[in-house]
């Protein structure tokens, strides 16, 4: 489901006069963020329809890629990943990697395993504990979906030149920054109530 229910963005000047009537609308602040959920609907409907025809959700995808990083140390600096955790993770960590609570991760990862994706094993160093792996099935889908799945993000931003995305990703690290910012305050002051 979309997060902008707007099909026409309002023009600028529009935003101009809302501002007379709500004087703490900045406009341009107000495009900008409009623009950036509207850009951001497009590009997850088109991940979507991609995992969709693969019959895969995001949060599922999600976790065969963490499974993925910590048995593919090539994979995991593709992804960003200053380390690569070797071997098995346990749900607990997975969760905590995705940013989601630990029942969700328990639901992804019984459809995953209920799907061959994945397996569940006792953990080697720890039987308390289970740990989570790829299985050959769950690798085997990654190797035929990945080059697609990149060849997708490649077509998505191909109208930018190399110097345009590494400005837009400096400029969207500044937002996701504020945002974190101002989450980590109102969940402060939460906790304080």
């Amino acid at each position: 489901m979309p997060y902008l229910l707007l099909k026409d963005l309002p023009r600028y000047e529009c935003l101009l006069d809302a501002a007379k009537e709500f004087p703490d609308l900045d406009p341009s602040a107000a495009e900008a963020f409009l623009h950036l959920l509207r850009t951001g609907d497009e590009v997850f409907g088109v991940t979507d329809g991609n995992l969709s025809d693969h019959n895969i959700s995001h949060g599922r995808f999600g976790v065969m890629m963490l499974l993925w990083r910590s048995v593919q140390p090539q994979a995991a600096k593709l992804l960003g990943a200053d380390e690569c955790v070797a071997g098995p993770r346990t749900p607990a960590e997975l969760a905590d990697a995705a940013g989601v609570t630990r029942a969700t991760m328990t639901g992804l990862i019984d459809t995953l395993e209920r799907d061959g994706f994945v397996k569940r094993a006792p953990d080697p160093d720890d039987r308390r504990m289970m740990s989570v792996r790829l299985t050959a099935k769950g690798e085997r889908f990654l190797e035929g979906f990945l080059p697609r799945h990149f060849q997708a993000i490649a077509s998505l931003m191909s109208p930018l030149t190399e110097t345009e995305r590494k400005t837009l990703v400096r400029l969207l690290g500044k937002v996701q920054q504020q945002a974190a910012t101002l989450n980590a305050g109102k969940k402060a002051a939460a906790a304080v109530n």
